[in-house]
């Protein structure tokens, strides 16, 4: 001991220690060295709920520690004024779980010092009236909302008795949180801001507020709508669909993280590049859907997104189909960068005015709800083509996402890449747009006054979202992917991949010779090898991004164990490739080839009729 400090006590004889954690271990080790001839640690469970990490258990053990389980303190025994003992009664454990203490067995045990060592515990138990008291003096609480027998008290940790570590009281609190915030919502809580009525109609239809999901993964199935709707969402766009005659099946890796600006890695991302194809669903499920979203969501709107070739028959079934489903909208389809246009739909119909005004006539004549003609920004003049549409339809979505290809590794393949002959696509550019997308609204704006534009492209703030309705906006789609990962922030990473063996290796410097050009191929006229994703555990740090990106914004393939906090992937995974992209971490999801051969999930089984 140093001579600036205090030494340490002398002690003598027995010594009982209270409790499991750390601490009590640090205390009885430290007991032996301070000149205890014995120490007995005593704790109310059993030895599987020690809460303290096993090397502090172990070194008890070899210091001659004894440990005896399931005794609960009940008395001090004193003797001319000093501590001689401890009086014992034995807990036992219900099948429910519970821990109660067995009154008739009375264990005693001689002791000159007392050391307790539970967690923190409450003095003044006064102060919690009128809050209902356990018999431990803790409060009683609901674990899973952490609210006490008084709805507006809340507690957790060591004041709960509830927390074994420090993390634990952490996520007590984490949890409490959000209870605390659902109990003060409306009607309890009010603000100014409340009474403001941000809805709005446009083409007869009134909108809860002018924020909606586009046609994107976010609206992949109905649940995920059903979701947006429950959080609050004015409006929603169901996945593009169309006839049974053009169901497609996707291929993967096809969602990737964007190269355009900002860092590649980490929660910072600048873009994204899809190659996604329209809903592999068929419209039976889509027409099903919406009938449920709204009887559930009356006063949501819903808006069908369809597609079909350049084919008048094709366009006025659909678009009846949809119609009767109960949708209170479509949007037309006219412009998907890749993949249906090979199929002569999508951008090889929404480039040409022409066959952009006859879609919107037909469509017009076979039905009679409000209908949206969805725009590309690949071509020279947008506004042509809205003004084209505007012949027909009673307003336009602008815009799709821009024509790219996102980039090419050191050894010249492309990403994404499809298959063993790592074949690729141009694909949609997103979020990186916004500058083409505000151009393409205000454009519209100017040349056809009060003509409804539903704005879409980098919306992914409320600031940038005011920036289109200043453009001219009449409602906004949009927020896709980033808006559930800007939710989800690590304040506490330092920006550097775990020291793994596999990062510390290194990569390979390809040599740059006979390096030719990337494979590029129709899009759909060969059958690929399906991918799904692999997530290493030694690298994963636990942050949830992979969870929550795929159970908002993809196909709900990933599990989240409460337990270790670790992701994994179930065989529903689709290769969309969405996890990989907002992983913070380099190489600790890489997609694998699938084990199974894919199968589509088409909702309903194939049908002509709704």
């Amino acid at each position: 001991m140093c001579q600036c400090r205090s030494s340490l006590p002398e002690l003598k004889g027995v010594v009982i220690v209270l409790g499991a954690g750390d601490t009590a271990f640090d205390c009885a080790t430290s007991a032996l060295r301070c000149g205890a001839k014995r120490v007995y640690v005593c704790f109310r469970r059993g030895f599987t709920n020690i809460r303290a990490v096993p090397e502090e258990m172990e070194l008890a053990k070899e210091e001659q520690c004894e440990f005896l389980p399931f005794l609960s303190p009940r008395e001090v025994i004193m003797k001319n004024g000093h501590v001689a003992g401890l009086q014992f009664c034995r807990t036992e454990q219900t099948e429910e779980g519970d821990w109660v203490e067995d009154e008739e067995q009375i264990v005693r045990l001689k002791a000159d010092y007392i050391i307790s060592a539970f967690g923190s515990m409450l003095n003044e138990t006064e102060a919690m009236t009128p809050v209902k008291l356990s018999r431990w003096g803790t409060p009683e609480v609901n674990t899973g909302t952490m609210q006490t027998s008084e709805p507006w008290v809340f507690a957790g940790g060591d004041v709960a008795g509830l927390a074994n570590t420090t993390v634990e009281s952490v996520n007590d609190g984490k949890q409490a949180s959000w209870h605390i915030h659902r109990y003060i919502q409306l009607p309890l809580f009010y603000s100014a801001i409340d009474q403001v009525d941000i809805s709005i109609e446009v083409c007869g239809i009134k909108f809860p507020n002018p924020f909606g999901l586009a046609s994107a993964p976010p609206t992949t199935s109905t649940a995920m709508i059903r979701r947006a709707f429950e959080q609050g969402w004015g409006f929603a766009l169901t996945k593009t669909f169309g006839l049974d005659k053009d169901l497609v099946t996707n291929v993967s890796p096809r969602i990737v993280r964007g190269t355009t600006s900002g860092p590649l890695y980490g929660p910072g991302l600048g873009s994204f590049l899809n190659i996604e194809l329209i809903s592999e669903k068929t419209a039976a499920y889509w027409c099903q859907s919406v009938a449920e979203l709204k009887k559930d969501f009356p006063n949501n709107v819903v808006i069908s997104s369809i597609m079909c070739g350049y084919n008048k028959e094709d366009w006025t079934e659909l678009a009846k189909m949809a119609e009767e489903s109960g949708a209170d909208a479509l949007e037309l389809n006219l412009s998907c960068p890749h993949g249906m246009g090979e199929r002569g739909m999508g951008l090889a119909c929404g480039q040409d005015p022409v066959l952009v005004r006859n879609i919107c006539r037909w469509v017009r004549e076979a039905i009679s709800i409000p209908f949206f003609a969805k725009l590309t920004p690949n071509v020279t003049n947008i506004v042509d083509i809205a003004k084209a549409a505007h012949e027909g339809a009673d307003g336009v979505t602008a815009t799709n996402t821009v024509s790219g290809l996102m980039g090419l590794k050191a050894d010249g393949a492309p990403w994404p890449s499809v298959g063993l002959e790592k074949r690729t696509t141009y694909g949609g550019i997103s979020n990186a747009i916004r500058p083409i997308a505000l151009r393409a609204v205000s454009a519209i704006a100017r040349a056809i006054p009060g003509f409804p534009i539903l704005a879409t492209g980098g919306i992914d703030s409320a600031e940038s979202g005011l920036q289109f309705l200043h453009a001219g906006a009449s409602l906004l789609q949009g927020l896709k992917a980033l808006l559930y990962l800007k939710s989800l922030e690590l304040k506490d990473w330092d920006g550097q991949s775990p020291p793994t063996v596999s990062h510390q290796k290194g990569k390979p410097v390809p040599r740059l010779e006979s390096l030719s050009l990337p494979s590029f191929g129709p899009y759909l006229q060969e059958k690929t090898e399906q991918v799904q994703a692999l997530i290493d555990e030694e690298m994963c740090i636990n942050c949830g991004k992979c969870y929550m990106t795929c159970n908002d914004s993809g196909y709900q393939a990933i599990t989240f164990d409460p337990e270790t906090h670790l992701p994994s992937v179930t065989d529903s995974c689709t290769g969309c490739t969405l996890c990989l992209s907002v992983c913070p971490i380099i190489d600790c999801i890489k997609m694998v080839k699938r084990k199974t051969a894919y199968k589509p999930n088409r909702g309903v089984p194939i049908s002509p009729v709704c």
